[in-house]
Formats: structure tokens, sequence, C-alpha cells
């Protein structure tokens, strides 16, 4: 089967790395079509997935667009249609990963009158879109042959937004266990941070409001001064404000010597391998939450917010703990319980690594989606 992916980002985030997972299996038959230039694009070449930057400059709207914002995007938007309907036609299938992607995807499926999939990444509520880009994305989306939606609490918002629920599927992200899996000197790791002897807790995401950094930070300030932290990633699409106030905050908590800011690295298994505990703290609901995921495959045991998609993830006591979204209170009594009963939480973070290693392994997800494909090609024929 030959398949064009659409991706808009040229930045690696959870979208575009599940994507890498599903175009491998088709890397002799299928193009990956950025909008924008960038790292995403080196992942995928060392992949030895074929790829392609599609447009000449990144697309100008955003998730909280307006409909103005949106109307004057028309005009970069309408050479980079013309070069998706022509690249198009040579493919059996379209494969929208993003939302910009899915408004170039559904109009070149339209003219080329190849079957539309879209990958759904994102909740669609109005706390991460604008009123005039969800409706876009749904009214969209419907005229798609298939949905596939990250999670349940994705589907969910999905159908609420008026999705249909005729065409949608919920497929997990998946994971290569083996990756996750090496073996690491967490010592060694923690003495070239200088944290060694620390109870270290890992934060591994963009720098965003919305990922909630400073509610780990409020909880260090209620935690024991072994505690400590390492932030993994940084600012994106803008957010360079929200880095300035964690690091005042930092100093206003006296929590320097307890936080450190490693910005993007590229040993993220190894620092999380080191990490006692890795917390997740998203203040709105997560469409799926990867790197919950990850820690557990790692064998780290996780503390994540309750809602969204981390609730399929995570089960309090067996596979890890959830505490409500900002809640900093509740998620240092949950640090000081995983330090003060290392044997429970290894117990805990052991159990975790076994269910994640079968519930997301790679192979078993590719074959949903490889199934779901063929079933939409199927259709098309008939």
């Amino acid at each position: 089967m030959k398949i064009l992916f659409l991706d808009q980002s040229g930045k690696p985030g959870g979208a575009e790395l599940c994507l890498i997972d599903i175009a491998k299996p088709y890397q002799d038959s299928c193009l990956v079509g950025l909008f924008a230039d960038g790292p995403f694009k080196d992942l995928l070449e060392q992949q030895y997935i074929p790829v392609q930057v599609l447009a000449a400059q990144p697309i100008q709207v955003r998730k909280e667009s307006s409909l103005v914002q949106g109307l004057s995007s028309l005009g970069q938007i309408g050479p980079l249609i013309a070069r998706v309907v022509q690249i198009a036609r040579e493919y059996d299938l379209i494969y929208a990963n993003t939302q910009k992607a899915l408004v170039v995807g559904a109009l070149a499926s339209f003219f080329t009158r190849r079957p539309l999939v879209y990958h759904l990444h994102d909740i669609l509520c109005d706390q991460h879109f604008s009123g005039t880009n969800r409706r876009l994305a749904v009214t969209l989306a419907n005229r798609a042959s298939l949905v596939i939606a990250n999670s349940k609490a994705s589907q969910a918002a999905f159908l609420e937004a008026g999705g249909r629920s005729d065409i949608v599927d919920v497929v997990y992200n998946g994971f290569e266990p083996a990756v996750y899996q090496h073996q690491f000197d967490p010592i060694k790791i923690k003495q070239q941070l200088g944290l060694d002897g620390q109870f270290l807790v890992g934060h591994f995401s963009r720098l965003s409001p919305w990922k909630g950094q400073h509610i780990l930070l409020e909880a260090l300030a209620h935690c024991p001064k072994d505690v400590t932290a390492i932030l993994v990633g940084d600012a994106l699409f803008g957010e360079q404000d929200y880095v300035q106030q964690l690091h005042e905050q930092v100093a206003l908590l006296g929590l320097e010597e307890q936080v450190q800011f490693l910005g993007f690295r590229s040993d993220v298994v190894s620092l999380m391998a080191a990490c006692d505990l890795v917390a997740h703290t998203s203040t709105a609901a997560e469409p799926f939450g990867r790197v919950i995921v990850e820690a557990m495959l790692c064998g780290r045991p996780v503390v994540a917010a309750q809602a969204g998609g981390a609730v399929e993830l995570v089960e309090t006591g067996k596979t890890g703990w959830l505490v409500p979204p900002g809640d900093a209170l509740q998620l240092a009594a949950a640090i000081a319980n995983c330090r003060q009963q290392p044997e429970l939480t290894k117990s805990i973070a052991h159990q975790a690594q076994i269910e994640a290693s079968q519930r997301f392994h790679l192979s078993t997800i590719n074959q949903q989606i490889a199934q779901l494909l063929s079933r939409v090609r199927l259709q098309h024929q008939s």
C-alpha cells in the first residue's frame, strides 16, 4: 500500500514520534510530507523513511487562532495544497497526522478522490482549541474514511464535538520495549548530574503552562531537601515567558539546589532510568501521555495527573499513582509516599513495566493500524 503521510511540524513532538513508528513498516512505498523543515526531518531520514518538506515556510495558524487569522493564511496554504494534490495522485491513501495536515489532506482527498485517514492526537476541547478550529477539525474529519484516536479520551471529545461515531477507532501509541530496557547505572548518571544520594523526580516535557512544571516546583517546596527534580525539555511555540516564570519561581521558593533545567536532551531514556520517580503534571487533560508509558517501560514509578488519557494508562496503587490536576499538595504527598516506601514503589513500577510492555508493544499497535488501513483501502475499491 502506497501512503502519503502529512505532518505540519518540523520539530519532533509526541505525534511526530508516533508517526515515525507508523510509517516505518511502509518505508519502501510511502512518503512523509512535512509543512516545515527541522529536526523531525532528520529523524525520519535516520530511519530511512522517505521525506520531503512541502512548504516554503511554516503555516502561521495555531490551535487557538480565530477565523480571521485562519483566513489570512489561505494565500500561504494554496500553493501547498496544489503541491500535495499533485503528489497524492501517486499514492493510494492520504494519512493526516496533525490538524493542519488534516486541512490540506482533506482538500487533497477531495481533488484526487484518494481516501483520507486522520490520526487524532488531540483532545478537541476549548482548553486547547478555539471554537473555529474545533469546528473545522470535526467538519473535515467527518469527511475522512477513518479517524484514529490515540485514546478513549480523545475519542470522547471528538464525538462530543460532533464527530461521527462510525468512522473513529481507538489505537494507543506503540513502543518498542527493548529501547527502554537497556542496563543503565542510575548512580553514575546521578553523579554526573551532581545529584548523588538524592531522591530524583524527573519531568519530561516541553516547558509549557499546561504541562504544569510549576505544579511540580510548588510540590517540591513541600518536600524534604533531598528531593530534587530535573526538568527535561524546553519551550516551543513562543512560550519563553513561561520558562522565565519557572526560573523566578525556583528562586522565590529557594529551590536552586533542588532543581535542574536540562533543556532538550537526546539521552532521555538514560535520564529517565536514573529517576526515582517520574512526574506527569499536565493541568489540562492529556490526549495520551507518551512520557507515562515511557517511564513505565523504563521500570520507573509514575505519578500522573488524573485526567484525559492518563486515566487509561495508570491505575493507582497498581501501576502508579493518579493525583488531581493542579494539586501540588497531593503531588507532594505522592512523592513522599514513594520516597518512604521504596519496596512497594519498586513492586508497582515492575508491574507497570510488564503491563506496558504488553499493552503498548509496537508490533501489536502497528498490526491494529495495518488492519484499519487495509479496511479503508478495500472500502474505497468496492
